[in-house]
């Protein structure tokens, strides 16, 4: 899989032999009556050219446009199909994308606009169409219903119709016409490269592409995937917390398994510790038996913790379990509160990318829509409970707020990481990245717009340079270095970031690969490999799109002469990619720390989780 250029090149190829069917197809159907006459005279041949030209050119002001399909799927098979030899196309603003139920009802929400390409397409125009431009090739690939390319018979229909796309997508995106003016308002005076990427400071990614080619073990072209381990689970897998030291822990249904950390992978199966009367679900307290959804690993990795959802649909929680893995039972039972009041987390994360490795950690971070604070296990009265040793009836204690802010407006805060020193980013609905300092949470020192989209997952490299956010519809990768007044280079974390600044580049699917992932085409949990020491570089990112597994070079995306960016407008948009693709949906992708790779292979395993069975490949040259 993922040997996407060559599935596009294959409409190229296709062309004559495609329309020698279609004229047969074409000239095959109907009864002898209804075939056109032949002309008798030049003449006449003349005159039907003229009429021809006249119907397409006056029926419609937009150019006509080639329309194919693409039949087969990943099949050896696959092949694009001529759909339509001669149609047109245009952009319509309506309140649904159903030509059957097109009304002009003025009491319903804002209209949007929709494209419609003759009588075979008509679809929102959004990231969920996953177009993609060949400026080169004057044509467009698009998901509707099926994949979907137009080709355009001169170079001007094309970048017209790019011109058209991209302002119906802002409109439909932010609500509002995409004037220079609704620009400045929505990305902001220092932020305005990312609606116009060709202005933008992009030496922070060269000087970076140099930092990285010097690395003692640079990436190599000819690098493969090769399965190593596939271990059945006991039961439904539902995260994977990957140890960095000897042990890695799947968390099932029914309990958690304990599996062996090697140099090629995750494999063997060591205790199991089942969930017992004394784990309930939403926190502290008791309580029915709920999966966790969130789990931490801490203290040199000796205890977990466990947050599950309240029930009923949310995904907030009241508190959490503490987890001795050694022991296989729950020590402690936390409830989350402030100022005397219950309140709910959405999510957990380490002080730090390497905190899980201090014996003696005893804080960690929270994130809720509104608030953003550091949680102390250390009770203010220097007692902690031991469920072991107490009965049921015991009320859970409260964790200290040790350090945090709750914010009085909709921050709609989503997802958080931290960097190697602490630094927090937080991803948020309106699509936002914010970057707060190790030592503030009040107040963010930088805050990138948001695409559009909201941000459902964020992870940074352990030196802050780099930020990958996870939309729905594609990964936006951002460059948090910038050169302040005196000329030194910083990252957002440490000073509000100025105008000189590099645009962020995004990380997408093709058309078909998007479709060819399935109805749960989403992507979830991108995340950079796995470093915990300074002067160690990340050196892929990897994430989930339904029963595929997506691997990026990152030395190939912030290279900017690379192929992918070549004849591209707007942001720019990589598309070379590795998939692994798994029988099941997969549940979490991750690669390993860093001090599993081995001397044949730059990067440590990659571990695939689906429900039933976890798998682990390693990049290794090709011989």
């Amino acid at each position: 899989m993922g040997a996407s250029h060559s599935r596009e090149d294959l409409l190229e190829s296709s062309d004559s032999e495609e329309e020698e069917e279609q004229t047969y197809q074409d000239a095959s159907e109907g009864s002898s009556e209804r075939r056109a006459k032949t002309p008798s005279s030049l003449d006449d041949v003349e005159a039907k050219l003229k009429a021809l030209k006249l119907k397409y050119s006056s029926s419609s002001s937009t150019p006509a446009v080639k329309l194919y399909l693409h039949v087969g799927g990943n099949t050896p098979k696959a092949k694009w199909v001529v759909s339509d030899k001669l149609t047109t196309y245009s952009f319509l603003k309506t309140h649904t994308d159903d030509e059957d139920n097109d009304t002009d009802d003025e009491n319903e929400e804002q209209p949007f606009w929709v494209l419609k390409v003759g009588s075979k397409i008509r679809s929102k125009v959004g990231p969920e169409m996953s177009l993609k431009s060949f400026a080169d090739q004057r044509r467009v690939d698009l998901v509707a219903r099926g994949v979907w390319a137009m080709k355009f018979f001169a170079e001007q229909d094309h970048a017209d119709f790019m011109k058209s796309y991209e302002k119906c997508l802002f409109e439909n995106t932010h609500g509002v016409e995409a004037t220079e003016e609704n620009k400045l308002k929505i990305y902001g005076k220092d932020f305005i490269v990312w609606a116009k990427p060709e202005a933008a400071d992009d030496s922070m990614w060269e000087d970076a592409e140099e930092t990285f080619t010097k690395s003692p073990t640079p990436v190599r072209s000819t690098q493969d995937l090769r399965e190593e381990f596939e271990e059945a689970a006991n039961g439904g897998i539902q995260s994977l917390a990957l140890g960095a030291l000897d042990n890695s822990f799947l968390v099932s249904d029914n309990g958690i398994q304990v599996v062996k950390n090697f140099a090629h992978g995750i494999q063997g199966k060591g205790a199991f510790v089942n969930f017992s009367d004394g784990y309930g679900g939403g926190g502290g307290g008791g309580g029915a038996h709920c999966t966790p959804k969130k789990t931490l690993l801490m203290r040199a990795e000796t205890n977990m913790l466990l947050m599950s959802p309240m029930g009923g649909g949310k995904l907030h929680s009241t508190g959490l379990h503490q987890l001795d893995i050694e022991t296989g039972k729950v020590v402690s039972e936390w409830k989350f509160g402030k100022d005397g009041t219950e309140i709910t987390m959405r999510d957990i994360t380490n002080d730090s990318k390497g905190a899980q490795l201090d014996p003696s950690g005893s804080t960690f971070l929270g994130l809720d829509d509104n608030r953003l604070c550091r949680w102390d296990m250390r009770d203010r009265r220097g007692m902690v409970q031991n469920l072991a040793d107490s009965g049921c009836d015991v009320s859970a204690p409260v964790l200290n707020w040790a350090q945090g802010h709750q914010f009085s407006r909709g921050t709609n805060f989503q997802c958080f990481a931290t960097t190697g020193d602490g630094s927090i980013v937080v991803g948020s609905l309106d699509g936002k990245i914010r970057l707060y300092s190790v030592n503030t949470m009040r107040q963010a020192k930088t805050a990138f717009p948001g695409l559009g989209s909201p941000v459902t997952h964020v992870d940074v490299t352990f030196d802050g340079k780099w930020v990958v956010g996870t939309t729905d519809a594609y990964l936006v990768l951002v460059c948090t270095l910038f050169t302040d007044k005196d000329g030194r280079t910083k990252t957002g974390f440490a000073g509000r970031m100025g105008n000189r600044i590099a645009a962020p580049r995004l990380l997408k699917l093709t058309p078909l690969d998007s479709h060819l992932a399935g109805a749960n085409n989403k992507f979830r949990n991108a995340q950079f490999s796995w470093v915990t020491e300074n002067g160690k570089q990340e050196r892929h990112i990897v994430a989930t799109v339904g029963k595929f597994s997506v691997i990026w070079n990152f030395q190939q995306i912030k290279d900017g002469s690379h192929e992918c960016y070549r004849n591209q407008q707007g942001l720019k948009s990589c598309y070379c990619y590795k998939i692994v693709l798994r029988d099941d949906s997969i549940v979490e992708s991750r690669f390993m720390h860093d001090k599993f790779a081995v001397t044949d292979s730059p990067e440590a395993p990659l571990v695939i989780a689906t429900p039933m069975k976890v798998s682990s490949f390693s990049i290794s040259s090709k011989r």
